[in-house]
Order: C-alpha cells, then sequence, then structure tokens
C-alpha cells in the first residue's frame, strides 16, 4: 500500500505543485494549511510522514513540531524558506527528522522523503542499537553484550530517545521537552543527572563509552 503523506503549507500554489509530485510518484497525499489543522490531522495516526513548513498560520511549524514529538515520532521534515543555522538546529533540537531549504528541487525533496521513510521502517522493527547495546522497545529490555540491564522508565524513555537520535547532538532542553514533556516545570539538571545514572549502569558497568557531552550543547550517542 501507498505511504500517506501530511503536508502543511500555507502557501496553496507550492502545495498543489508538491502534492501532484508526490501523486505522481505513487504516495497518497493530503494537505493542510495552517498550523491547528495540520496538527490535528497528524495526530491522528494515518500518515507515515509530515511535510511541515516552518512560518504557518495560527501555529507555527516549530510549536506543530514540538506539540507533535509529545505523542508521535512519525517522521518530518520541515520546509523553511530560511536557510539560517539557527532555524535548522532548532528543528533539529525539537525532533524533526530533516529539513530542506525553499525553493527546493523536487528530486532533492523525493530523495530526502525516501531517506526518512527507509529511517521510519528501521524504527518500526523496534529494535534500537549501539554498538554492543540493543534495546528491545516492545519488550521494554535493554542488553549490553547480550546481558540484560535494568533501568527505570524515565532512563529508558532517555536511553530511547538518543538511540533514536544516534549521532545527533540533542540539548538539555530538547530532550526535557521530548523524554519529561513540554510542560515540565524544574531545573534543565534533570537531564544531567539522568545521564549521570545512565553513564554507571551502561559506560562504566560495561567499559563503553557511547554517552558522549558536547561541551555547551548537549548529548549525544556515538558508536565506538
Amino acid at each position: 500500500m501507498a505511504e500517506r503523506i501530511l503536508l502543511v503549507e500555507d502557501e496553496e500554489k507550492l502545495a498543489r505543485m508538491v502534492e501532484l509530485e508526490l501523486k505522481y510518484e505513487g504516495y497518497r497525499v493530503e494537505k493542510a494549511f495552517d498550523g491547528r489543522s495540520g496538527l490535528e490531522q497528524a495526530r491522528s495516526g494515518a500518515f507515515d510522514l509530515v511535510l511541515l513548513d516552518i512560518m504557518l498560520p495560527q501555529l507555527s511549524g516549530m510549536e506543530v513540531l514540538r506539540r507533535l514529538r509529545r505523542e508521535s515520532q512519525i517522521p518530518v521534515i520541515m520546509l523553511t524558506a530560511r536557510d539560517s543555522v539557527v532555524d535548522k538546529v532548532s528543528g533539529l533540537d525539537s525532533g524533526a527528522d530533516d529539513y530542506i531549504t525553499k525553493p527546493f528541487a523536487i528530486e532533492e525533496l523525493l530523495a530526502r522523503i525516501r531517506a526518512a521513510l527507509r529511517n521510519k521502517g528501521c524504527r518500526d522493527g523496534q529494535l534500537l542499537t549501539a554498538g554492543e547495546l540493543a534495546m528491545d522497545v516492545e519488550r521494554h529490555q535493554v542488553t549490553v553484550k547480550g546481558k540484560g540491564v535494568e533501568l527505570t522508565k524515565k532512563e529508558f524513555d532517555l536511553l530511547r530517545h538518543l538511540l533514536e537520535n544516534k549521532g545527533r547532538v540533542l540539548s538539555r532542553e530538547a530532550l526535557l521537552d521530548s523524554v519529561w514533556g513540554f510542560d515540565f516545570v524544574g531545573e534543565t539538571n534533570s537531564v544531567d543527572v539522568y545521564i549521570r545514572f545512565l553513564r554507571s549502569k551502561l559506560d562504566e558497568a560495561f567499559g563503553l563509552k557511547l554517552i558522549h557531552t558536547v561541551r555547551g550543547v548537549g548529548y549525544v550517542i556515538k558508536e565506538e
């Protein structure tokens, strides 16, 4: 069955052009022209991928992404007219899978869509790995070198988010939003505390070096 894509874009001519190209490639496409209706449609769970413009009426694309990430890991590719490093970093830190700057070649967009859907297929397998560490999401199990590791729910959720973004540096604020929730009231050092717990149970216990600190930025899992 063809993958379903939600296109959230307020420029109707651009949206129509992208829709036609995607349908030509065999995708099923639905459109939304403002952030609020786009978020409602994305929450339905009926889509395989979201193309999300940053500059939207009612709710910005960034806010749509933040709210969506509280409950879904659906692949999201940001569409932006601003070629700003800050915008790109902010989008990726908030949970975007990729971004593309307008104007873009449709061939590049299609390539990014294919890559995001391939990665989704890997995630849907529910097995996340980094070196000799493996996480079975469905069974809520973590093993290192074949040995089981007991984690609390929050430790598990934090490790899962780091593994899902393996190789990508995540800021403390982004981790708080994604793991603790957008409405969390507390200090950003909560992330540091749980990172220490994970390092104690994983890196130190098994002689690994998976969880790295990027000074002044955040944390990243890298395979040895």
